[in-house]
């Protein structure tokens, strides 16, 4: 059975060229980075030249990337960086909708070290109220930290401005542009950004690998003390491979960042609107303009998101749930709860993820196959169309 893989905000293919990168570094140029003899030496210089290739992406300087394991690892050196080099700064601003890499650790800073974080709202769709952010805002602010694209609904935040108003306040801003990196046009030269995270498995390089982003003379604290690799950035040895092989995903990202903005869009669209005007009860969630070319989260009202996804498996397509239920629980996304989507709508939200990769013949058979999944689901559903629940309201920090 072929795979439709609509699950790109998850994880992505790894490109074959990518592949084809890499492959001579497993067995025939393994020597370390770090060595002085031309055997490590050479496989330096090819490091020297990824990183000048993710630089040249984000529209800074080479020397501004710091290698690291993953998105969560740039998230939390980014974080703990600011607030170590401003210990006097007790105040964190961020969202209720961002990735679990900063609040978890944002809850975390809370409870155990006794930060205080403000949680910016949304809107019902998604959107950011920039008078909140601003009074958010004060004199013991360490950070900010908002993300460029929302991994859910792929809502794109005003990170342009938002930056430059907490310049205005002395304030390090932050974004995790995991989602954002490939699909949105980022140039670090323009947008006053202090530090942005980046991984490598969203944008077909290989798991295991992503990069930050810090900005020239901004105070830096590292994360991992040891070694002098990354200038004494980031401990340990390189990840050759990885570090190569996100290098080349982020030339092949620069290529192809018209045809995820003209081609992947239209298949996005092709795929929302068929699903929305086939099937009742069904909503688009999130910014139906500012939004990702690739995602398209919508709610099946009345039916669970999990028994969705089980049934579209059997189909051989492979979509996430935006529900974060687990077996046992009835909690919601916790940004489909920022947004203040009804309960039946909630938990019946899938999260549909293109990439390059994908086809109209595969759009066309989701567009088919999903509809009679989505009826038989409702006759089996405790909830009936003249049921109405409650919406949630409960934010993140509740």
């Amino acid at each position: 059975m072929d795979t439709i893989y609509l699950d790109n905000n998850a994880t992505t293919q790894v490109d074959p060229a990518v592949f084809e990168a890499i492959k001579p570094y497993f067995t025939e140029l393994y020597g370390n980075p770090s060595s002085m003899h031309r055997f490590g030496g050479q496989v330096g210089a090819t490091l020297k030249q990824a990183r000048a290739s993710v630089a040249s992406l984000l529209g800074c300087e080479p020397e501004e990337i710091i290698f690291t394991s993953c998105g969560s690892e740039s998230d939390n050196t980014a974080i703990r960086s600011a607030l170590n080099a401003r210990p006097d700064r007790r105040h964190i601003v961020t969202t209720a909708v961002e990735h679990p890499a900063i609040l978890s650790l944002c809850k975390y800073l809370e409870k155990k070290d006794g930060y205080e974080v403000t949680y910016l709202g949304t809107d019902e769709y998604g959107r950011l109220d920039l008078e909140e952010y601003k009074t958010a805002l004060r004199p013991d602010t360490a950070i900010v930290s908002v993300m460029w694209a929302n991994n859910e609904t792929g809502n794109i935040y005003p990170i342009e401005e938002m930056a430059q108003i907490a310049k205005e306040h002395d304030v390090i801003f932050h974004t995790d542009a995991v989602q954002a990196v490939g699909k949105v046009d980022i140039d670090l030269s323009r947008v006053p950004v202090d530090m942005l995270s980046l991984s490598g498995h969203k944008l077909h390089a290989p798991k295991g690998v992503g990069a930050l982003f810090v900005r020239k003379r901004l105070p830096f604290r590292p994360f991992l003390i040891g070694g002098h690799q990354e200038r004494s950035r980031r401990a340990g040895t390189e990840n050759t491979t990885g570090i190569i092989a996100l290098g080349k995903a982020c030339e092949l990202a620069r290529e192809h960042m018209a045809e995820e903005n003209t081609e992947v869009k239209r298949l996005r669209d092709k795929l929302e609107k068929g699903l929305l005007a086939a099937i009742p009860d069904s909503k688009l969630n999130g910014d139906p303009e500012h939004r990702l070319p690739n995602t398209a989260n919508i709610s099946f009202g009345y039916v669970e998101g999990e028994a969705i996804l089980l049934m579209m498996d059997q189909l051989g397509i492979a979509a996430s749930s935006g529900s974060a239920c687990t077996s046992g629980s009835l909690e919601p996304s916790h940004v489909l709860r920022a947004m203040g989507v009804p309960f039946t709508f909630a938990h019946g939200s899938i999260r549909f993820s293109l990439s390059r990769f994908n086809t109209e013949k595969e759009i066309d058979f989701v567009v088919e196959t999903l509809p009679p999944i989505i009826a038989n689901l409702r006759k089996l559903s405790p909830f009936s169309a003249d049921k109405q629940a409650p919406a949630c309201t409960k934010s993140f920090s509740e």
